[in-house]
């Protein structure tokens, strides 16, 4: 039996007993999740044990590369949804079930909408002190550049700005995790896109929501045209693209729509050099830079790959999910 599947057939069997519609189940296929028979129409199942903002991107890019291989319809199937994530999939026609029986179908001719039956909130995940804040900073410097592994313990301390009992610890658990692995000359990163995967999803949860400073928006329109020339090298501080300008600067496929800038400066400094104004419902994020700005300097002006590509996923967006891949491809060769 495939892993996961305890829960497919729960969210399955509580989902028939509220439509009466008989629902079969099959979890033995090693290459899926699971398959859902429903009045003879086959569900490929894309199981989770949660779904929540901080990994809807995630979600939706895997569904994107399956629907490009498989051409099978999908359902995903999970312990818990966020009651906005599945009124955002009901919009966009993905099929979804929970393990309350809440849930949307529309195939063929199939139409089952269950909503409003009380959900058990999962516990998030991520609870390992390698993805809370501390490890989340370490994580980055390992995507970024696996060499970093064979640096010191306090030469780590010094990059990420961490202590050395805690990078100790954090690599201690990552091998337990089976994202490092230990020899007697050097340690290597291991399944790499499942440890990016973790850290998207953590990044997101933990640390980005801190890293707010101010929504904003260009007092002048013309900026939202001219945007590639508002930051310069020379100006008094750091400030680096990230989201789909960003995207647009690293693979010249995106127009942006929003903006996303991180910086050492407080907003109210990028307001005065940007000619922008606070406001809440803004197409411009102002973030605070985490990292060490020397290690990561480019004359790009632009974030390190790791972060263009999960704030592009993070948005959930099809033409971001596919810049965000050209990044992955092109910028983090080394993670796939």
């Amino acid at each position: 039996m495939y892993r996961n599947s305890d829960y497919i057939y729960d969210a399955a069997v509580q989902l028939e007993s509220l439509v009466g519609i008989p629902i079969i189940v099959e979890s033995s296929r090693k290459e899926y999740d699971g398959l859902l028979t429903i009045n003879n129409i086959q569900f490929l199942v894309v199981s989770k044990v949660e779904v929540r903002a901080s990994n809807k991107g995630l979600i939706y890019a895997q569904l994107k590369d399956i629907e490009e291989k498989i051409k099978k319809p999908l359902v995903v199937v999970a312990k818990f949804i966020a009651s906005d994530i599945a009124k955002e999939f009901k919009e966009k026609g993905i099929n979804y079930i929970d393990i309350a029986g809440n849930g949307f179908i529309k195939q063929g001719n199939i139409f089952i909408f269950v909503s409003g039956q009380k959900a058990h909130i999962a516990q998030k995940t991520n609870q390992a002190r390698a993805f809370q804040e501390a490890g989340i900073k370490l994580i980055f410097n390992l995507l970024s550049d696996s060499k970093n592994l064979m640096s010191s313990y306090r030469e780590l301390a010094e990059k990420t700005g961490i202590a050395i009992g805690s990078v100790s610890n954090i690599i201690r658990e990552l091998e337990d995790l089976h994202f490092i692995l230990k020899t007697e000359s050097k340690r290597v990163l291991k399944n790499k896109p499942e440890l990016l995967n973790r850290w998207v999803i953590a990044y997101n949860d933990v640390l980005r929501p801190k890293l707010v400073k101010r929504k904003m928006r260009f007092a002048d329109k013309n900026k939202y045209v001219e945007w590639r020339s508002i930051i310069q090298p020379n100006d008094n501080g750091t400030f680096l693209w990230s989201g789909e300008p960003a995207g647009a600067i690293l693979t010249n496929y995106l127009k942006p729509a929003t903006f996303t800038i991180y910086t050492d400066k407080n907003w109210q400094e990028c307001a005065k050099l940007f000619n922008m104004v606070p406001d809440e419902n803004g197409d411009i994020e102002i973030m605070t830079i985490f990292w060490n700005i020397e290690d990561y300097k480019n004359d790009k002006q632009t974030v390190p790959p790791v972060i263009a590509y999960t704030d592009l996923i993070n948005t959930g967006l099809d033409r971001n999910l596919e810049t965000a891949k050209l990044i992955l491809e092109n910028d983090l060769p080394n993670i796939k």
